[in-house]
């Protein structure tokens, strides 16, 4: 064996690990990321968010942020990126 074949097995296994680590990690992630903004985006009033483990229901969408309704009628300002559930109004709840 020579030093030019040891270095294009190198090359195959770097080859190999990258598409691997694409298809397992990053891709599935970006699909994720993607659905997840694409329910932040459709967000309305009525619907049923889960915002750092905090339950609530969307009482007003701004750009940047989202004001939830709380069970005792308290309300609280969320960035939209601390969303983590979107259920629609008059869906039953996912489980996801």
């Amino acid at each position: 064996m020579d030093s030019s074949s040891g270095f294009s097995q190198m090359i195959i296994l770097m080859i190999a690990m990258f598409v691997f680590f694409y298809f397992i990690l990053y891709r599935p992630e970006k699909k994720r990321r993607q659905r997840m903004d694409e329910e932040r985006s459709s967000m309305k009033k009525g619907d049923q968010v889960v915002a750092m483990g905090i339950l609530g229901t969307v009482d007003t969408v701004k750009e940047k942020t989202v004001i939830v309704s709380m069970v005792d009628g308290a309300k609280i300002e969320f960035l939209k990126a601390a969303v983590t559930s979107v259920d629609p109004a008059g869906s039953t709840p996912s489980k996801k």
